[in-house]
């Protein structure tokens, strides 16, 4: 009998995938794979070329080796769901991936234009930033760039209520809120957060007194999330508090600096006990944009609002006369770190982008060349003053 036809018409609750996101959408894409007598899965860790996948016969181990494309971003990862070969099959394969919904999407440290995809088919990005040193707001800034940002190149469905266009809800946890001396000092850190995430929710959790906890827990009950962060930001110790166990291994905090030492080594996927799927990931030493520029505007959507009131189109609010970016800094309506925050991010941004794109090259050089000429006659000015 078949997968399908053990389904039938509708999606009973009590079906072992129900747990890991399965629902009707992936059910009929999955609908000319169980034809073929494979089984629906969803990947909870990949390692080496082999993935760990649960099927409705558990979980199982995998090779990769059918499914291993030229390009970089469409290689099996954590969330994806996959048909797999059915039980009897020594070596078992995954042989398809199913369209991805979602997909979370870094740059490399390579020097080509390549993405690393970090989790796949996620509803919300939780961003945990620890508060056992100093806020990094451009850190945040930069996180939520990618996560607001189109980072699958298929078609992204069940888009959040704030229509964030990677299609995941970004939330900001500030961990280790127990560390915080006082309640108004935690006040002030959550509000210097949300002006510098408008629109984006932001906790206050600790997971060790479990403050803060019943709030995210009904965030992340609903569909899949996963975990980023620097190193040491309380991701492994959050998951545990989620799952109500201690699955993930969490080490002492170093006295120097208020850190976690880095434990987690691959992206896991977890149900909680409470509804919901959990992605937990490794430190992230560096965040480097992907094709982010709708995800930056998003960030700085005051700075974008500012720019369609400049009297240029293609104002750089840099010395332009009638830039209203550059009066709102003026007025103090603006601060000065937003604005060369959403600059180098920009910039980034672009260089990023013109690996792949002739014209985009070409407009840099030319915008390169014309500040440069800008530049040598006001210095040509100045000397004509001066003799």
């Amino acid at each position: 009998m078949s997968f399908s036809s053990l389904l039938g018409s509708s999606l009973p609750s009590s079906h072992p995938l129900v747990p890991y996101g399965w629902d009707a959408d992936w059910e009929a894409e999955f609908a000319p794979y169980a034809e073929q007598g494979l089984l629906p899965g969803r990947v909870v860790r990949v390692d080496r070329g082999l993935c760990d996948v649960t099927t409705p016969a558990g979980t199982v181990r995998a090779d990769t080796e059918f499914v291993v494309p030229r390009d970089p971003m469409k290689v099996v990862c954590t969330g994806d769901w996959v048909a797999v070969d059915p039980e009897g099959s020594d070596p078992r394969y995954v042989r398809t991936l199913l369209p991805r919904r979602t997909a979370f999407v870094r740059s490399t440290s390579s020097k080509r234009s390549e993405g690393q995809v970090l989790a796949t088919n996620v509803d919300h990005v939780v961003i945990c930033v620890s508060l056992a040193v100093e806020l990094d707001l451009g850190r945040i800034e930069r996180f939520l760039a990618l996560a607001m940002s189109s980072s699958s190149g298929e078609a992204l469905l069940h888009k959040s209520a704030l229509s964030w266009e990677s299609g995941a809800q970004p939330v900001v946890v500030l961990t280790k809120a127990d560390l915080v001396p006082d309640a108004a000092t935690l006040a002030y850190l959550v509000q210097d957060v949300e002006n510098t995430a408008p629109g984006v929710p932001v906790l206050a959790v600790s997971a060790m007194g479990g403050d803060g906890l019943d709030v995210l827990v009904a965030v992340v009950g609903g569909g899949t999330s996963v975990l980023l962060g620097q190193s040491g930001a309380g991701k492994s110790t959050l998951a545990n508090a989620l799952l109500g166990e201690d699955v993930m291994d969490v080490r002492a905090t170093r006295d120097a600096d208020g850190k976690g030492r880095h434990t987690t080594t691959t992206r896991n996927l977890l149900a909680l006990p409470t509804g919901g799927v959990l992605i937990d990931t490794p430190g992230l030493r560096g965040v480097g944009l992907w094709d982010a520029e709708t995800g930056v505007g998003q960030v700085f959507s005051e700075i974008e609002e500012l720019a369609t009131r400049c009297r240029f189109h293609d104002c750089a609010h840099e010395n332009e006369p009638g830039c209203a970016v550059l009066a709102a800094i003026a007025s103090g309506e603006l601060g000065e770190r937003r604005l060369d925050s959403y600059r180098k991010l920009i910039r980034e941004n672009q260089r990023i982008v013109a690996k792949t794109d002739a014209r985009l090259r070409s407009e840099i050089r030319k915008e390169w060349k014309r500040r440069g000429a800008e530049g040598k006659a006001a210095m040509e000015a100045k000397k004509g003053r001066w003799m």
